[in-house]
Order: C-alpha cells, then structure tokens, then sequence
C-alpha cells in the first residue's frame, strides 16, 4: 500500500500506564484502533474502563501518550465535537423522559435544531413508541438504548461504549449488532469494551484481550477462539430427565467430566464449548428430553485470561 494512503488509526496508545496511588490499573500498554468494531475484552477489573475514560478525556495517563483522532485527547475541545462516549452506569434521571434525555445530550452539543437529529437518533434504536415515557418505567434493556441514542445525537464519528450490552436481552442484542453494522458501513470507527466475549465474538474484526492492566492477546476472533478452545469450559444444563441427559453427554468425546448437583442440574466441563453448545439440544430432542435451561458456569473471562497469560 502506498504509505500516503495507508489507513490512519483513530485511537493510539503508545506505552500508556496509570495509576491510583500504590495501584496499576494500567500497565505499558500499546496499541491502535482503525475504523470499524474492535472489542476490548476482559474481566472486571482488568483495567477496561480505565482505559476507555483515558482514550475520553476523562482521565489522564500517568505515562504515555493517547491521540484520537490525529490529536491530543486533552484540552481539545474540538475533539468532543466527534466523539460518542458512552459510560458502562446508567447516568439517568428517572423523571426524565426518553426524548429529553436525548434533547439534553443534544443541547450539551450546541445543536441547532435539535429536532431532527432527536428523531432520527431515537429512531435508530427503535424506542419511538415510548419516547415521551418517563426512563424510571423503562426496563434496563430499554434505559441501555435510550442511552444509546444520546451518545449518537451528535452524529460522531467515534464510539466509545463501555459494557453497551449490560441489561440487554437476546432480542435486543440482535438489534444492537445490527445497528452496530450499520454505523461501520456510514464509516464510523467504533470501540466496545466487555467482559463477556459471546455478547461480541461475532460482532467485531480485531479483539483486543485484557487482563491485569495489560494486554494479553489481540487477533481476530477465530484466532483467538482457537486458543480459547483449548481452555475447559464448565456449562450448567437444566432438564426434566437430568440422570438421561448426563448419561447422554458423559458418552462424547468432547465431554471431560459431568455431574449432578442436589437440585439435579448438570454441570458438564467441557474443551470444545461450541461443539457442546450444537450438541446439546440435538441429544435432547433425540431422547425426548426438555431442555429448561443452558448457560456457562464461567459467566467471566477470568480463567480464560488466565490461560493467555501463561502461554
């Protein structure tokens, strides 16, 4: 590629470090985000949001330099003109309804008028039937899209939203993956912190994966997921037969051990978690067995990064 159209990054950590005190919660961390979905990952703790309210403005690095956008993140008032940020609490007013929520994130942009981009932002969420419903009757799912609407008011070209999905449901998941799709396709660049890697495996190109204030492991997702298969995973299975169904997975080969708790739920450890996953409910429908629930025992990274690390 001719080095005068090469792809500029948007976001750029070089050797970036902070701490709080005797505490690191970031540690000599490097690296550039392009325009598209990149994922930062990790569990609670890791030093995700840290690193998302330094690349915001919101806190300075103790060393290092961050750029956005081609230029410094403090002191530069321009840049907030560009940016989307939206932060992992809700910071809502309960009395407030949906749409002036998202008016008071439009007047804090100085736009004018304000109407037509409140509609369209509250349109892209599809929380127009409820707009002028007070946040306090919303469900979480809903408050996390009202949200979500505010930080895009503006038109950034830039999203930085920590832990989006928190509240969420699979319905609206879907639709968050969707509209996601469709800002990278106007040609915004798009940063998602999480600590759960199914709500965004399938939603970005590059991971970045954190852990202890450092970054473990970057890729995309098949090469991650290759070595995150390598890691047993525990899976809890809920049925109406639960001795059949352990009887069932104990006889695959992908199944290390299984074992039925005193409310006679199956925990099932397991070192190909998606060939599980696609097993499950075919065993079940095999023998006639009701499936009442399937979900992971690890609902964190945290034995996951621990694996990283050590390799």
């Amino acid at each position: 590629m001719n080095p005068a159209t090469e792809i500029q990054p948007v976001i750029s950590l070089n050797s970036v470090s902070k701490w709080f005190g005797s505490v690191v919660a970031v540690n000599d961390v490097s690296f550039k985000v392009y325009p598209g979905i990149t994922t930062l990952l990790g569990p609670n703790g890791a030093g995700k949001t840290t690193i998302m309210h330094m690349i915001a403005g919101l806190a300075t690095p103790s060393e290092g330099e961050v750029e956005v956008l081609g230029g410094p993140v403090r002191n530069n008032l321009d840049l907030y003109r560009h940016l989307g940020v939206m932060s992992e609490h809700e910071d809502v007013y309960g009395f407030y309804t949906g749409r002036r929520f998202v008016e008071f994130a439009a007047r804090l942009h100085e736009l004018d008028p304000i109407g037509p981009a409140v509609d369209l932002a509250i349109e892209r969420v599809g929380l127009v039937d409820v707009q002028h419903r007070s946040l306090g009757t919303y469900s979480r799912g809903m408050r996390q899209r009202m949200r979500l609407a505010a930080t895009l008011v503006h038109d950034p070209e830039l999203l930085l939203l920590d832990e989006p999905l928190n509240g969420t449901d699979p319905r609206q998941r879907i639709e968050f993956h969707r509209l996601m799709r469709e800002l990278v396709a106007e040609g915004r660049a798009i940063l998602i912190s999480s600590h759960i890697l199914e709500e965004v495996e399938t939603l970005a190109d590059r991971h970045l994966l954190m852990v202890s204030g450092k970054i473990a492991a970057t890729g995309d997702f098949r090469a991650i997921r290759e070595k995150l298969d390598e890691q047993p995973y525990n899976v809890r299975v809920v049925s109406d037969r639960p001795r059949e169904m352990a009887a069932a997975l104990v006889q695959m080969e992908e199944v290390e051990s299984v074992s039925l708790d005193r409310e006679g739920a199956i925990a099932v450890l397991s070192r190909n978690v998606s060939a599980l996953q696609r097993s499950i409910p075919r065993i079940a429908k095999e023998s006639g067995i009701r499936l009442m629930r399937v979900e992971p025992l690890d609902d964190s990274l945290e034995s996951v990064f621990s694996y990283v690390v050590e390799q």
